[in-house]
């Protein structure tokens, strides 16, 4: 079975052209390819033949070597592994944080009739008339920033009774597989350490939290 060793070397001896037929790749120039010793890259050639992932040959100009097809399922099927382990990165992102009490202004969309029309349009939530407000730790603050890369549903600004509303936007997202979104005032570029969010449900009555417990927000981004 291949080790994580073998696998950097037969990545690099697939990007010197290894995978399209023989391609000249003597112990030194694998070595500087790698940053180790030539003695070590040798090893390393001598355990992917031995586990016949590449072919190797001597010729007069020096030593030639192939990756084989079981060389390539191996590529192939790192290569599936890291593009899942990205696509499910990309497409959930978990933060976690304590519930507070706060009066914020996520508070007062959910109570103007024009905004709940569009959070039931394009969110598919009528509002609980309150919103749930989440304390991130440090920890957590990056996974929020890469979460505010994807997803934001826009919720227009609009003029009512001789008032204009600015515009907000939203994060979809869920609590303990309940529907939510994280909302912010639409001129707000990124988001606080304390993050409101809305759903069709009273959160603390339906989860049972008190300010203090930790809770995990999955922000879906697809």
């Amino acid at each position: 079975m291949a080790t994580a060793e073998d696998l950097i070397s037969l990545k690099k001896i697939g990007q010197m052209g290894g995978l399209n037929g023989q391609v000249n790749v003597s112990s030194q120039k694998l070595g500087d390819a790698l940053g180790i010793s030539p003695q070590t890259a040798s090893r390393r050639l001598i355990s992917l033949e031995k586990e016949e992932l590449i072919t190797r040959s001597v010729r007069q100009d020096g030593q030639y070597v192939s990756i084989t097809k079981s060389g390539e399922d191996s590529l192939k099927k790192e290569y599936a592994d890291y593009k899942r382990l990205f696509e499910e990165s990309a497409g959930t992102f978990r933060i976690e944080g304590e519930v507070v009490s706060g009066l914020g202004e996520g508070r007062y969309y959910v109570a103007i009739p024009g905004y709940v029309a569009q959070f039931k349009e394009r969110l598919g939530i009528d509002p609980f008339p309150g919103t749930l407000n989440v304390k991130l730790d440090p920890a957590n603050v990056e996974t929020r920033k890469k979460a505010e890369m994807h997803g934001w549903v826009d919720i227009d600004g609009f003029k009512a009774d001789e008032r204009t509303f600015g515009a907000a936007k939203c994060l979809p997202c869920r609590i303990s597989g309940i529907k939510c979104a994280i909302i912010v005032p639409g001129r707000t570029h990124h988001l606080d350490d304390v993050i409101e969010i809305i759903s069709g449900v009273r959160l603390r009555e339906e989860l049972g939290l008190k300010d203090g417990i930790r809770i995990t927000v999955e922000v879906c981004s697809k």
